[in-house]
């Protein structure tokens, strides 16, 4: 029934998705771990899904001086700590709308770790299903995690890479509120506004605010209704290269999952420089 529930929605990789059922009968599973990614760093030690690890995106994820991610010898280590192998199934869930967890996702597969999945629904679905949570952290035998090569060239676009993109007409698709999008906010409504010196977005990009691929419920919406949005709106073809990005990468990470997993997009990137680079570069293309 839970792998029913998924399937039905039409999705081009439906193995990319497991139910609060699925995982609930998982917790268990020696070759798969539960992870946890939030905005809030703080939910995981109030109270998780059992037998969950946390992954901090500010600590774990990034390099602690320079704008990038952590380097191929940080990432195994991480693994190994984490009890996780190359051959481990990792499953991925947070708070708002997975947002941090399909985060999260998308630099496990900067360095090539393939078996990754979302718990579609993520905090919201598991808490509001009252299922079991606790604030003990799991350990986990150690792991040799081999050193990986680290990929960027598939899935994620620097700032040139745009420029290119824009030369040759490529489909842009701006994940950001409106607000942000018109130039009228310089950050996420209700955060403070700061990041960037002009506001606006990037010529010819189509603006799908991030969260409108999932339902109250904070599960996907099925693959005809994000058709819809994507490509009956927003004008996104298939066989197109896309690019998509926010103000820092995190919520377009979130649509590089829909489009590439959800919908089938083969040749989607998400530029995680986004609004906070663009929006500063010096004599950069701005549309308002």
């Amino acid at each position: 029934m839970s792998e029913q529930q998924i399937t039905e929605k039409g999705y081009a990789h439906p193995e990319a998705l497991v139910t609060t059922d699925w995982v609930a009968e998982h917790l268990s599973d020696e070759s798969i771990r539960i992870v946890e990614s939030d905005e809030d760093v703080l939910l995981y030690e109030i109270e998780h899904i059992p037998n969950s690890v946390k992954i901090d995106w500010v600590e774990d994820l990034n390099d602690p001086l320079m704008r990038d991610y952590l380097d191929p010898e940080k990432f195994a280590r991480l693994m190994g700590e984490k009890g996780i192998g190359p051959d481990t199934t990792v499953v991925f869930y947070g708070d708002k709308n997975n947002w941090w967890a399909t985060y999260a996702l998308w630099v496990f597969q900067l360095f090539g770790h393939e078996n990754v999945k979302v718990m579609d629904g993520g905090r919201i679905k598991w808490e509001a299903e009252g299922r079991e949570m606790n604030q003990d952290v799991p350990s986990f035998p150690s792991v040799d995690y081999p050193v990986p090569a680290r990929d960027d060239s598939a899935i994620r676009a620097f700032r040139e890479d745009v420029e290119d993109h824009l030369q040759a007409n490529g489909q842009l698709v701006d994940v950001r509120s409106p607000g942000e999008y018109s130039g009228e906010l310089l950050h996420m409504p209700d955060y403070p506004q700061e990041g960037a010196m002009r506001g606006g977005h990037i010529p010819t990009a189509a603006n799908v605010p991030w969260a409108r691929a999932v339902r109250e419920d904070a599960t996907f919406k099925s693959a005809d209704e994000l058709r819809g949005i994507y490509e009956g709106e927003a004008g996104l073809t298939e066989g197109a290269e896309v690019i998509a990005y926010c103000r820092i990468g995190e919520r377009s990470s979130h649509t590089w999952f829909v489009l590439k997993y959800l919908l089938g997009y083969d040749n989607v990137r998400n530029y995680d420089g986004s609004w906070t680079e663009w929006g500063n570069l010096v004599r950069a293309p701005i549309e308002r």
